[in-house]
């Protein structure tokens, strides 16, 4: 398999505080995936807020670098990039955040927005080339030109603002989008619109897709794999049917069992807590969920478990699995479909 990002035992620490009691979090902690470059995809990373998903956003863009392992871009490391390779990177690899209207300057017209883009990086010859290539984004993510172009910001809903910025990102012609919880502030009805958006352009343009979110129930409708983090750490990955449908980790497990259910006879307060209260003050350095595991281990507290390959498509780090074979590379890619 050829790789367009590989991601190689990349950790995140942060420092916070004078150097005499400095505080030290990591957001993201020794993670190794990758995304091929001659097979479109669409990768979930999911858990809850806090497990590092956006950090690890950051580290996939080169907005932020890793303070161990590396985060390389066709071979080359982004850390050692030249200027004008960066530059090509930026086009390549397009974000889509989570708050759109953050985007958008409000004195400027929407227009504004997707001009940037053409002009930084010369997509167009004239003024009629760009007028077309804008006309043929909104129209692939659902929006008319002529309701959705000379308009404000405030002039538009949330789901516009953010078909919108799925646009931008579609005019530099990326062959790879990190969509930081895109959904997450737009009305439930325009989701399915998004993400339909975002299934169209992986599937009729060869774009790959990192889907970043809390939101297993789309997590499960739109990704091919999934990575299920928590406290900085790959708990469990693999195809996304197996991992949510007949979830491993005892964390995978208590988010499955927090989706909303139809059936009005099962209540939330019904279900018996997994935490353990005799372990909840106790401090791990060992497996992160530990202390609000029911299954934990004296030598869960020890050492963090390494990812067990369950089968072939599915890796689990939890020492309950500890008769299968240790992952290679610790490389979750490696079960990927």
């Amino acid at each position: 398999m050829t790789e367009l990002l590989k991601v190689s035992n990349a950790s995140k620490i942060f420092h916070d505080g004078p150097i005499w009691r400095r505080e030290t979090t990591v957001a993201v902690d020794n993670i190794s995936f990758s995304i091929a470059d001659d097979r479109p995809t669409i990768t979930g990373v999911v858990g809850e807020s806090g497990s590092g998903k956006t950090t690890l956003a950051l580290l996939l863009l080169g907005y932020a670098s890793p303070s161990k392992g590396e985060v390389v871009y066709r071979g080359q490391n982004l850390a050692a990039m030249s200027k004008q390779e960066r530059f090509e990177f930026r086009r390549v690899v397009q974000p889509i955040f989570q708050d759109p209207f953050a985007a958008f300057n409000p004195f400027y017209r929407v227009d504004h927005v997707l001009q940037i883009p053409i002009e930084r990086f010369g997509l167009a010859s004239s003024e009629e080339e760009a007028e077309q290539l804008i006309h043929d984004a909104l129209q692939l993510v659902g929006l008319r030109p002529a309701e959705t172009l000379g308009r404000f910001p405030h002039q538009l809903s949330g789901g516009q603002r953010q078909r919108i910025m799925v646009a931008r990102a579609l005019l530099c012609r990326p062959q790879l989008i990190i969509a930081d919880e895109p959904v997450s502030m737009v009305d439930a009805s325009l989701r399915a619109t998004i993400l339909a958006s975002l299934q169209t352009l992986n599937r009729d343009l060869g774009i790959s897709i990192v889907y970043i979110t809390h939101d297993l129930t789309t997590a499960h409708q739109v990704c091919d794999n999934i990575i299920v983090m928590y406290g900085g750490q790959v708990v469990e990955a693999g195809a996304v049917g197996k991992v949510i449908r007949d979830p491993h980790h005892p964390y995978t497990q208590l988010l499955v069992s927090s989706i909303p259910l139809m059936d009005r006879s099962k209540r939330w307060e019904n279900q018996e807590s997994p935490e353990p209260t005799e372990q909840k003050g106790r401090v791990s350095v060992g497996c992160k969920f530990a202390p609000r595991c029911s299954h934990a281990e004296e030598r869960c507290w020890i050492a963090p478990p390494p990812l067990y390959q369950t089968d072939a498509t599915r890796a689990v780090a939890c020492v309950l699995y500890d008769d299968n074979p240790v992952l290679a590379q610790h490389d979750v890619s490696g079960v990927f479909r």
